[in-house]
């Protein structure tokens, strides 16, 4: 089911003047007198009122500053016009999401590993050759199987009711400081950007249900007993479910890099200050780098290569005629002339 997209008239209680409010905005800045306002819709069973809100601790100023050092530390392989690109201005938003919580039932099953050592006997042969029996301790497993059933409260599930932002966006810039959690009033939302829910609640419990189920999944591994375990299987019933909604603190931040594409954004959490976005990246950059990686890991052996083929070879000569040229003269005798010696050798050797 969508929710209704109606547009609201809304008047300012400053000058008097009707705005024109869209039906997924809850505040509103007055083009005339700058007086800020926040739009209290009535709730339905689609659309309910805020429970909590989280408040912005990050300034403007220190949200563009990690943007630019995020930018920075991606700058060697982003494309060339993202650092000449349009900054649009960025923007606080209260974006809402809903709080999950439920009480979770697992029944598991597994074969658990229990280890324990003995000393076993074996022969083998020592530095003499000589065959002899020693002992040593080893360490065996014993498998055997393991049914049972684990109950757990699940909690600090937030998952986005907003279609402009997707789930895993908000979960690239969790966790929120929860504890900073109060109730809802309108005067905290005034003077920022608050959009409405535009996901139906069926649809957010269904990704918190299913962020809930991963969280088991990943918390049975550790609540296994025994040394070491295998063929765990595990099945899960969610009771006493509830959902609230909430508003979490965004820094959104659209930068233009190409007319001729659509902007990429980065969210930045209005709390901790931990960045998402993907910048778009030059492949002509990664190719090129790929090429000088491999030229300089192939640089030493092209060395050798050219090293070992220009380098001059012996000639090798027959035994015998070797054995000729290195016996020594007789004592007194006069060195032959050059050419008869080596007529001389050439004939001994044959």
């Amino acid at each position: 089911m969508r929710l209704s997209r109606t547009p609201v008239q809304l008047e300012c209680e400053t000058c008097g003047a009707s705005l024109h409010i869209e039906a997924d905005q809850r505040t509103a800045v007055c083009p005339y007198c700058a007086s800020p306002s926040v739009v209290e819709r009535p709730p339905s069973a689609h659309r309910p009122s805020p429970h909590f809100v989280l408040g912005f601790t990050m300034t403007r100023e220190s949200a563009l500053g990690a943007v630019k050092a995020w930018l920075g530390k991606r700058s060697l392989f982003v494309q060339s016009s993202v650092k000449t690109g349009t900054v649009d201005a960025i923007r606080g938003v209260y974006t809402p999401a809903y709080l999950y919580s439920a009480m979770a039932e697992t029944r598991f099953a597994a074969q658990i590993g229990e280890n324990y050592q003995e000393t076993e006997t074996y022969t083998t042969t020592d530095d003499k050759g000589n065959t002899v029996t020693r002992t040593r301790v080893v360490t065996r497993t014993e498998h055997r199987p393991l049914e049972g059933q684990r109950a757990a409260y699940i909690t600090d599930v937030l998952v986005v009711a907003s279609r402009a932002i997707h789930n895993a966006e908000l979960e690239a810039v969790e966790p929120f400081d929860l504890r900073m959690m109060r109730r809802y009033t309108p005067a905290v939302l005034s003077g920022w950007i608050a959009e409405e829910p535009t996901m139906t609640q069926e649809e957010c419990v269904g990704l918190a249900r299913r962020e809930a189920l991963e969280k088991i999944g990943r918390e049975l591994p550790r609540f296994m007993p025994g040394d070491s375990h295998h063929g765990l299987s595990h099945e899960t019933h969610l009771d006493r479910e509830t959902l609230e909604l909430v508003y979490v603190p965004l820094w959104v931040l659209a930068i233009r890099h190409d007319p001729q594409k659509p902007p990429f954004r980065v969210l930045i959490n209005g709390q901790t200050g931990a960045i998402h976005g993907k910048a778009p990246l030059s492949w002509i950059k990664i190719a090129l780098a790929v090429l000088l990686v491999i030229l300089l890991l192939a640089t030493p052996f092209l060395v050798a290569a050219m090293r070992d083929g220009g380098a001059a070879r012996p000639v090798a000569r027959p035994p015998a005629l070797a054995a000729a040229l290195a016996e020594p003269p007789p004592e007194g005798a006069e060195p032959p002339p050059e050419g008869a010696r080596r007529r001389s050798q050439i004939g001994g050797a044959r």
